[in-house]
């Protein structure tokens, strides 16, 4: 698959840079993560199978949001109601009345808010590595994923959400409950404690 021309979309006076691949039975919007270059994209293995693979079953759209890859600079931080209407600019310029979103990691948010302010252009959301909040509420704890158990350990502490082996990626989130909580601190400071 060649690399497609990338477009731009306005959004306010903020040029989004867009790419469209696929010719399948619906669109597919993939919200990138933190960072993203429609254009480098082409250069990474691995990406470029993801491309090809969502392509070949969907017309897919991808950008790069506002301050990143070959979209405009902007200052300081965006809103996610501003990153979210992004979204909504750059389906209206690639002809999309209705789609499928895809967000990873940061673009999980804006999908879900998305979905939930324009219900009629969003058929159908899907999320990965993604998060409800990236910071602590009192209704909504948030930990970020590290090792919990001892060193040469498969499992995760007895409480936690996860039962994903130590070695991958992720490791266990805790429950939210004080206990609990208080239990993997202490089997995490042991796990990077150095051995005597």
């Amino acid at each position: 698959m060649e690399p497609p021309e990338t477009r731009y979309a306005l959004s306010g006076d903020v040029h989004i840079a867009y790419q469209v691949t696929g010719d399948g039975p619906f669109d597919l919007v993939y919200v990138p993560p933190f960072v993203s270059n429609v254009e480098l994209a082409w250069k990474v293995a691995s990406t470029v199978r993801l491309i090809e693979r969502l392509s070949s079953f969907s017309r897919l759209i991808r950008f790069d949001k506002r301050g990143t890859g070959m979209s405009d600079r902007v200052e300081g931080v965006p809103t996610l109601e501003t990153r979210m209407d992004d979204v909504r600019a750059v389906m209206d310029a690639a002809g999309s009345d209705r789609a499928a979103l895809l967000g990873a990691s940061e673009g999980g948010p804006m999908c879900a808010l998305f979905a939930a302010t324009y219900p009629s252009r969003c058929w159908a959301l899907a999320l990965f590595a993604t998060y409800a909040s990236e910071r602590n509420a009192p209704d909504y704890l948030w930990e970020s994923p590290t090792r919990t158990s001892a060193p040469g350990s498969n499992r995760c502490v007895r409480g936690a959400r996860s039962t994903t082996p130590v070695g991958s990626r992720r490791g266990c989130i805790p429950q939210r409950t004080p206990t609990t909580r208080l239990r993997w601190r202490r089997s995490s400071a042991r796990a990077r404690a150095p051995e005597p």
